[in-house]
């Protein structure tokens, strides 16, 4: 028998929030007063500017997901930890990205917690799938997912380029981020 989801909308939410902050901390005020010091820390602030997209993104389809179910199993808890955990380390290859202004290997790195998220993310909504009827408003909106498919090999690719050159994966990081930034309308057209 499913149970109420708020608390899991709650806790996730307080999550996303958290990783927010924990980045813009990162973000150190540069060390001179002129706009050639500000410059110097383009880097961290695109690598940031490239993650708040992302963490956004996630946080607003996460909210369209849990707006169709209609409640929550112990599956569900644990897909969605999962979720949460690769989530949780973006401020790190964040900063790492923004310190080593994109060297290869965090790039690649960067490239591989974007995928983790997504397969994550995925799962979730295969576990919220098969815990509803073939009906359901929310089993209709998910469909095929072909943009989702599509954004994991997107990464995957851009992770291997990251290793020889890191500005094309990373390029291929802000090109599924904008693929994703209008909000996913799916689960509002049916509802």
């Amino acid at each position: 028998m499913p149970v109420n989801k708020s608390r899991i909308e709650a806790f996730s939410d307080g999550v996303f929030a958290i990783l927010i902050t924990i980045m813009v901390l990162e973000l150190k005020a540069p060390k001179g007063e002129y706009f050639g010091d500000l410059l110097k820390s383009l880097p961290v602030a695109l690598s940031y500017a490239v993650s708040f997209v992302y963490v956004g993104i996630y946080w607003n389809n996460h909210h369209h997901l849990f707006q169709a179910v209609q409640g929550v199993r112990g599956s569900t808890l644990w897909a969605n930890l999962l979720l949460l955990f690769w989530l949780s380390l973006i401020p790190f290859v964040t900063a790492w990205v923004g310190d080593t202004e994109a060297a290869p290997v965090p790039a690649c790195a960067y490239g591989v917690v974007l995928l983790m998220c997504a397969v994550a993310y995925w799962n979730l909504v295969r576990v919220l799938t098969a815990q509803h009827a073939p009906d359901s408003a929310l089993v209709r909106a998910i469909g095929s997912d072909l943009k989702g498919r599509v954004s994991m090999v997107l990464y995957l690719a851009g992770a291997v380029l990251s290793l020889w050159t890191p500005v094309t994966g990373c390029s291929i990081y802000v090109l599924v981020a904008l693929l994703w930034l209008i909000p996913d309308r799916r689960i509002e057209e049916v509802q």
